[in-house]
Formats: C-alpha cells, sequence, structure tokens
C-alpha cells in the first residue's frame, strides 16, 4: 500500500499544476517522454520541488516533475548537455555542454571541440554566461575536448572534468577559468574521469569511467587514488549525500561495466572507501543521480538506444534504495 508522507509528495510536484502528488514508496519510477531526447544529466532543484535534466540531442534544459512531463528551461547553451547542478544560494543552475558527435547539430567545426559551462538564473531561466574550457590557454595541446560532469563548492568555485581530456578545471564564482589538475591519470583510452563531487571536507572525488579507479583531488590539485574493494567500471554520475556516502552510477555504454548503484562510505577522508551496497539497476543505462529530501533518484535517459543507432524519446527516474551510513 501506498503511505502518503510530505517529504515525498515535495519531491515530485511542480510548481505548475500538476496531478496532486502520492507517496513514492523506494523503487518508484517517473515515465515520461521528451522531444529532446536523451537526457544524460540530472539535478534536484528545491526552489521547484522537480527535477531539471538535460538532451544530448538538443542541448535544451527541462523541469520535471511527478507527472514525467518535460516543461522548457531557458536557451540551449551547445549542442549537448550533459552535467547539471542546482546552486541554490546563488541563484544559479551550471550546465556542462559540448559535441560528442550525437546531437542534432553536431557537425565537424564542433565535435569534440566545444566544450563550456552555462550559468543561468535559477527563478527566471535566463542564460547569464557561457564559460569556454577549449581555448589555448586552457588546453595548449590542442586534442579532443568536451566538458561532461561539474561540482561546486561552498563558495562557489566550479569544477569540471573532461572525459576526453587529462585536466579538471576549475571556474571561480566570476566565471574565470583555470586547470586545477591536469594529470594523465585523468586521461582514459576511451572515456576518462568522468562523474565528480565536492565533499564538503573539502576535495573533490572522481571516477574514471574505463578503468573504474576512484580519485581523490585536493583543494591545490594534488591527485590520489581511492583504495576501493572493487572497481567502478563504467563510472559515470556521482552524487554525494550530506553524510557523505558516495553515491556511483555505473553502466555499460561505453566499457564492460555492470548497471548498478553503488554506495561507498569512508572512515579516513577518502583515503579508502568501503562499498556499503551495489544495486543491480533495473532500468536500461542508467547515467546519474540526484539527491532530494525523499531519497536518491537516478536516470536513464535512452542512451543505449541512441548509441546502438535507433530512436528514443523516453526517460526514467527511479528511486535507488540507499542504505543508511551505519548499516
Amino acid at each position: 500500500m501506498l503511505r502518503f508522507t510530505a517529504a515525498v509528495a515535495a519531491v515530485l510536484a511542480l510548481t505548475s499544476p500538476v496531478v496532486p502528488a502520492v507517496a513514492a514508496p523506494a523503487g518508484v519510477s517517473i515515465t515520461g517522454h521528451t522531444t529532446d531526447r536523451y537526457p544524460e544529466g540530472i539535478a534536484w532543484d528545491p526552489t521547484r520541488q522537480a527535477f531539471l535534466i538535460g538532451s544530448i540531442a538538443t542541448g535544451r534544459i527541462s523541469v520535471v516533475g511527478r507527472d514525467g512531463v518535460p516543461h522548457p528551461y531557458g536557451v540551449a547553451p551547445g549542442i549537448s548537455t550533459f552535467g547539471l547542478h542546482v546552486d541554490a544560494p546563488r541563484n544559479r543552475v551550471l550546465v556542462t555542454y559540448g559535441d560528442i558527435g550525437s546531437g542534432e547539430r553536431s557537425s565537424e567545426a564542433t565535435a569534440y571541440k566545444q566544450s563550456g559551462v552555462a550559468v543561468y538564473n535559477l527563478r527566471t531561466g535566463r542564460l547569464l554566461q557561457r564559460v569556454d574550457l577549449n581555448t589555448a590557454r586552457l588546453n595548449p595541446a590542442g586534442g579532443k575536448h568536451g566538458a561532461n560532469d561539474l561540482a561546486i563548492d561552498a563558495v562557489g568555485n566550479s569544477y569540471v572534468t573532461d572525459p576526453a581530456g587529462d585536466a579538471i578545471y576549475k571556474i571561480d564564482a566570476a566565471g574565470h577559468a583555470s586547470v586545477l589538475v591536469r594529470d594523465v591519470r585523468l586521461r582514459g583510452d576511451s572515456i576518462g574521469a568522468n562523474g565528480i563531487v565536492w565533499d564538503p571536507a573539502g576535495f573533490l572525488l572522481t571516477v574514471r569511467y574505463d578503468t573504474g579507479v576512484l580519485l581523490k583531488i585536493t583543494r591545490g590539485g594534488r591527485i590520489s587514488e581511492v583504495a576501493v574493494g572493487k572497481k567502478l567500471i563504467g563510472g559515470d554520475g556521482l552524487a554525494i549525500t550530506h553524510d557523505r556516502r558516495l553515491i556511483a552510477v555505473t553502466n555499460k555504454l561505453g566499457a564492460p561495466g555492470a548497471e548498478e548503484v553503488t554506495v561507498l562510505s569512508s572512515n579516513d577522508g577518502y583515503r579508502t572507501a568501503r562499498v556499503r551496497s551495489a544495486q543491480a539497476w533495473p532500468v536500461v543505462a542508467p547515467t546519474t543521480a540526484a539527491i532530494t529530501p525523499a531519497g536518491t533518484y537516478v536516470l536513464s535517459g535512452s542512451i543505449d538506444v541512441l548509441l546502438s543507432g535507433g530512436s528514443s524519446d523516453r526517460f526514467t527516474i527511479r528511486r535507488a534504495d540507499v542504505v543508511p551510513k551505519n548499516g
């Protein structure tokens, strides 16, 4: 039987009129259809009590509530959009954009060349700024590039991964970009450093998609491998809970990984990490997760269909079972 709770109802309500929210037990799904197709990134917007999702096909952003109906948000910043982050204290939405060759407007001029972060006014959806991360100053050696995911620290600096490159970029609150760290350990033979989070203790965690290695990066850019009992091969999106559990979403879109949601914790500042649970994911091709007041929700945007040459407008946002830290 469904249990009606205010917290879960808030998670699934939009500010625009929708069907009244009902309780959502663990494992509930929101399934929708979008003409923008293939959302890869998701974020929770506490001001709207709704999700924001991007689009590989069109680069547009949408607001999604419990009914699964997407509502347009802002303008497309580039060919495709990937990682999303709501910075509510500063009334901002940040999204990575680029071109991996799968967008409707993809071209030789932009494929693996376009790479940046767009900043929006959270309340109005107005595009405030685009920060180009593929400049001669930031990437003097050239090569392929494409911003994928980002994390934001307590003072508004953002940190951006580039799975085709060997750097993590830092963008300050004013929009000035620099290279935080450049290291061969970030570059993969296929897809390198992908998901990224800011730990409130003052460091970053990122995962290499191809090898499943979890990496810790300090404020000063020092990088080290986190000792984990398993490799997170196919590690795509990361999320971190208020009690500093790390949620890792893995898939097999571009590596021989498992479609899982893994929960890790650490007692030594992520020098090492322990796997607390690994949940086989029932929806194909999960990419990343958003943490809400009512739990952790994982996005599957039919990217497997895109990569196989098919077509789909379907996406699923499904709640994960996340064990308590002392569970």
